[in-house]
């Protein structure tokens, strides 16, 4: 991997509501002051917090000009703060690094306690990038297009509200792959195969690689099992009968769908880059997020 070159400007995003950042973002902004960086608010986050610390001596701004002008940004919250920022910064290219205030999470691999040690190693340029895929889609509905957006973890067609199932046509690049009859299904990026994609049995990813994963949910026939696509192809799910279908962006933005929509997804032509500090481990994260068993003793 590359190294990164050392970030002069830095933007802080929060978690939304969680007046519980509103300290160590002051204390993380002031710090990173001191070492001569221009440290710049998104301005949502600015607004949750200003009023539980002074943040007058910052710059506050939106998503735009924290792409056109900040070096990285620093997402201080949790993996869904880590999923909207992503999602906002992806067509501007900037690198993310992720500041957990709870448990480590899959993404915010920055531990509280660990933040301001943490940062000497960032501008002396010391973190690795690592580069993530993620999906566009498109909602069609009479040929036209209705909507679209971005997802880092997965795009997520389901049943909605009511009980009953949903059915849909799949077919990729233009192949009538199959029915299905089920809950919904998951199509995934690595980055989401340990997200909802996992919990319906779908394969773990590594990041690295640029694969999508179709995982059914709750299939009425037992013979549907999740597949890995390459990441070149291009995916249709066209609507044949539901009462409430929706779509969902990583589980935080939600469309409605009516039956004979189609939703087409495909590798997105932006990607985003995860910091991550010196000796970081997926495998490591992994072991410890879903307990896996430790090594024996002496080996």
């Amino acid at each position: 991997m590359n190294r990164l070159r050392q970030p002069r400007t830095i933007a802080l995003v929060g978690k939304y509501n969680s007046p519980e950042i509103a300290e160590s973002l002051a204390r993380l902004a002031q710090y990173l002051h001191e070492r001569g960086v221009s440290v710049f608010i998104e301005r949502e986050t600015a607004g949750h917090i200003g009023k539980l610390v002074d943040l007058a001596r910052w710059v506050t701004c939106g998503f735009n000009d924290i792409g056109a002008h900040a070096d990285v940004a620093i997402v201080l919250g949790g993996d869904g703060t880590m999923l909207n920022a992503a999602r906002r910064l992806a067509r501007y290219c900037v690198p993310l690094v992720g500041v957990n205030q709870g448990r480590l999470g899959f993404m915010t691999d920055i531990a509280r306690d660990d933040m301001l040690t943490c940062m000497d190693d960032l501008l002396d340029g010391n973190f690795q990038p690592e580069n993530r895929m993620l999906l566009a889609a498109e909602v069609l509905r009479e040929g036209r297009e209705v909507a679209t957006n971005l997802a880092l973890n997965d795009v997520v067609i389901d049943k909605g509200a009511i009980g009953r199932l949903i059915e849909f046509e799949l077919f990729i690049d233009g192949e009538f792959i199959y029915n299905l009859r089920s809950d919904g299904l998951i199509v995934s990026t690595p980055t989401g195969s340990t997200a909802y994609a996992l919990s319906a049995g779908g394969p773990i990813l590594h990041p690295t690689l640029t694969g999508i994963a179709l995982v059914p949910l709750y299939p009425h026939a037992l013979t549907y099992r999740p597949v890995t696509l390459n990441d070149t192809v291009e995916i249709e799910l066209r609507i044949t009968h539901a009462d409430d279908p929706r779509v969902h962006f990583d589980g935080q933005v939600t469309l409605d769908l009516q039956v004979g929509d189609s939703v087409r997804i495909h590798r997105s032509d932006h990607a985003i880059s995860f910091l991550h500090p010196p000796g970081y481990s997926y495998f490591s994260m992994l072991r410890q997020k879903l307990q896996w068993s430790e090594r024996p003793k002496g080996n």
